[in-house]
């Protein structure tokens, strides 16, 4: 026999092709999906998503591909792309089980009562027809839990814990069922059965210490951390738990300790670090983020930390170098961009800020905090839709973010949309439901469609839970509109006690005394108040308001001042002044200060906003040009700026102005005085006709004769002299004295 080593190259190559063309479809598909799974196991997600796909290419009839696709999707957490690979799954195999267990499984993920109901259909179809697995009764329970039936979720999870009692997710999910159907001895029951059962678990003391210390057992909560720790000393939720305990009881240094030991452990290493900030020493802080980012540099976590320590302490210059360093060694580096962007929201170059989200939002579209930070920008560029959109899209990709649920609902409250916000409160998760931020921002938006009785039940569901001063200021308010002033001010003052710069409170007291027409008194109320907190920066201001409306000035002037004194630091006492230098007739004072506010902050567009105005009240035409163009430089959502800027070049150079005028509408549409800035431009250019639609929609508002004038010049150059007429006479009636009544007299006179 002849040895095959006889073979050419050139037939090798051959047998190699001819044999690679005819790997069957099965093949190929186990190809692909041996790799994916393998880097689903890894978690490379993306690159498992396509070589999935190329296994459904090879079998388009195999159910196994799109499941496995489901599962890939799953873990990039776009339930939505995941939903319909495990129904195509099914479609191809309805007894493939698992893809039914994971469609179910996202529904239930949802607040949709239909779906939860479809839902808990397919789970007991599932659990009839087979021998259920723990996973199948556990999302059965989360089910039945979201749909109210606390009983049925006990059910399920009797079972579950029949058939594995150490599983410390069933354990807890009972829990959370008791709980939920107010048995709390039952609830501790099942955790100290969980103990005994599993007596060398580290993992089951510390969550029945973390459900004692829930129930205020302090004492006990603290003796099972302990007996965790006994157990596994690198038990990381355990020391953080103890920790916590230690700081509520006031035991600073035992916390702290403590908190050192837990820096040492793995995905608890920020831990120090973080409570060092949030006790305000964020110099230490800072060096100790430092630290564990040179001992972790690759530690995404730890560089976002330090990030943000550095941009807490002014040190914006290391945070850039940060981020521009990691952006060097991987340009896709999503929390890099993410922050990048931030930055530049901060510094408000909108442009930069939005290329390097857009970047994120293609590395990470189902990524809600994406969308939340693409909020921020577009409320910083003065869009309030999309920023309402984007909170939007954030909380349907995470309904648990509750403080993004609240930000919305208060959206829609400042838009008058007090029935869309409490819808968006009333499909909270039912268990956030009870969360005194969601109770208070529920009785905001009653108190906006004015249902008082629902309120009422609000705020005493709340007060029963605690005394704050968000409750006491809706309590005082509640009672003001309910004809109680006298009660009003009881609980108003309780709040003041609770928080002295709480200015809705101050507010709301002010008016119990203007509804009982005692205005001086409500006065002389809030200087006895800021006399006792001369160190409160908002109090004093709040003083140099109420004394500037009632004509007092040099009294404002020294309560203004006060508030620079209590906080050096702020910006805001610099800005009362100024207004109060501007109604003094003190231009030069006021053009000085704003200098000095742009010398210790030259972002701040509203100190340059106004300077620009103080320097058109001062005659200085080409200096407030040339401040309003560097203000819509940096602040592109900045309406008054593109109007006043508008205003400035309309003789001189119209054209110029045209683009600024409209900008100036289409960013606040509903703005009389920037109707009637386009419509003045648009005369100026000689195109009367287009002037008077925006002339008209001014003048609408009688606040201003000017409009009226000009919308009168505008009808006469249209050929409408009988109505320009009209409408000029309608203007000398409101103010004959101002320089467009001259104008506009010449004007229809030559007509």
């Amino acid at each position: 026999m002849m040895r095959a080593s006889w073979k050419s190259p050139a037939i090798v190559l051959i047998a190699a092709l001819l044999f690679g063309c005819s790997i069957s479809p099965q093949a190929r598909r186990d190809k692909f999906l041996a790799r994916g799974k393998h880097l689903l196991q890894t978690k490379e997600y993306a690159r498992a998503i396509l070589e999935f796909k190329n296994a459904a290419s090879a079998m388009p009839k195999d159910p196994e591909s799109y499941y496995q696709m489901g599962l890939a999707l799953w873990g990039t957490q776009d339930y939505r792309s995941a939903y319909a690979a495990f129904r195509k799954a099914l479609s191809l195999d309805p007894k493939h089980k698992d893809a039914e267990l994971k469609m179910a499984e996202i529904q239930a993920l949802t607040n949709d009562p239909s779906l939860l109901k479809d839902s808990e259909s397919r789970l007991k179809a599932l659990i009839e027809g087979n021998t259920p697995s723990t996973e199948m009764l556990r999302t059965l329970a989360f089910t039945e839990l979201k749909l109210g039936d606390s009983n049925g979720a006990i059910a399920a999870l009797e079972r579950a814990l029949a058939a594995a009692p150490q599983e410390l997710a069933s354990v807890t999910m009972m829990v959370n069922a008791k709980v939920s159907d107010k048995d709390i001895a039952g609830a501790q029951a099942v955790l100290e059965k969980a103990v005994k059962d599993s007596p060398n678990s580290a993992t089951v003391r510390q969550a029945l210490g973390e459900f004692l210390a829930w129930e205020k057992k302090a004492g006990e909560a603290e003796a099972a951390f302990r007996q965790a720790l006994m157990l596994d000393p690198k038990d990381g939720p355990a020391l953080r738990d103890l920790a916590i305990l230690q700081l509520q009881q006031g035991r600073q240094q035992e916390a702290e300790q403590n908190l050192r030991k837990l820096s040492a452990i793995s995905g608890f290493q920020s831990s120090y670090g973080i409570y060092l900030y949030q006790q305000g020493r964020r110099d230490e802080a800072t060096r100790e983020f430092e630290r564990l980012f040179k001992e972790h540099p690759d530690d995404r976590q730890i560089r976002t930390n330090l990030v943000i320590a550095y941009r807490t302490t002014n040190r914006s210059a290391d945070a850039n170098r940060i981020l521009e360093t990691a952006l060097k060694k991987n340009g896709k580096d999503a929390d890099a961009l993410l922050q990048r962007g931030e930055i530049a929201i901060e510094r408000r170059d909108y442009g930069a800020a939005e290329v390097d989200l857009n970047q994120v939002l293609k590395l990470r579209p189902n990524a809600p905090e994406i969308h939340y930070v693409l909020a921020r920008l577009n409320l910083m560029r003065g869009m309030p839709l999309i920023y309402r959109q984007e909170l939007t899209e954030a909380l349907r990709l995470n309904p648990d973010l509750l403080p993004v649920r609240i930000e919305l609902a208060q959206n829609l409250l400042n838009a008058n949309a007090a029935s869309t916000a409490l819808d968006v409160l009333d499909h909270a998760p039912a268990y956030q439901k009870t969360a005194l931020p969601l109770i208070v921002a529920r009785n905001w938006a009653l108190w906006t469609s004015g249902d008082l009785a629902e309120m009422r039940k609000g705020i005493d569901q709340g007060l029963a839970v605690a005394r704050t001063a968000d409750l006491l200021v809706q309590d005082g308010m509640w009672k003001l509109r309910s004809g109680n002033p006298a009660g009003a001010r009881t609980a108003l003052e309780e709040a003041l006690k609770i928080n002295p710069s709480d200015l809705r409170a101050l507010q709301a007291i002010r008016q119990s005394y203007v509804a009982q027409k005692n205005a001086p008194m409500a006065l002389e109320k809030v200087k006895e108040f800021a006399a006792e907190h001369p160190k409160s920066a908002p109090v004093q201001e709040f003083l140099g308001n109420m004394l500037l409306g009632a004509g007092q000035k040099a009294e404002a002037r020294a309560a203004f001042a006060a508030a620079k004194q209590a906080d050096p630091a702020s910006i805001q006492p610099d800005l009362w002044l100024v207004r109060v230098d501007v109604t003094d007739g003190r231009l030069d004072d006021a053009r000085q200060r704003l200098q000095d506010v742009l010398n210790r902050d030259k972002g701040n567009q509203t100190a340059r906003l106004w300077l620009a105005d103080v320097e058109a009240l001062r005659g200085e035409t080409d200096s407030a040009i040339n401040l309003f163009r560097q203000v819509v430089t940096s602040d592109t959502g900045n309406a008054e700026a593109y109007n006043n800027l508008a205003y400035l070049l309309a003789d001189r150079k119209p054209d110029e102005a045209l683009k600024y005028a409209q900008t100036a509408v289409e960013l606040t549409p509903n703005r009389p005085a920037y109707c009637d800035t386009l419509g003045w431009v648009l005369y100026r250019k000689g195109l009367y006709s287009a002037a008077v639609q925006y002339l008209e929609r001014a003048a609408a508002d009688k606040s201003d004769p000017v409009w009226a004038y000009h919308l009168a010049m505008a009808y006469a150059k249209a050929g409408d002299l009988t109505r320009g007429r009209t409408t000029l006479r309608t203007a000398l009636k409101m103010n004959p004295n101002v320089p467009e009544a001259k104008a506009a007299r010449e004007v229809i006179g030559q007509n």
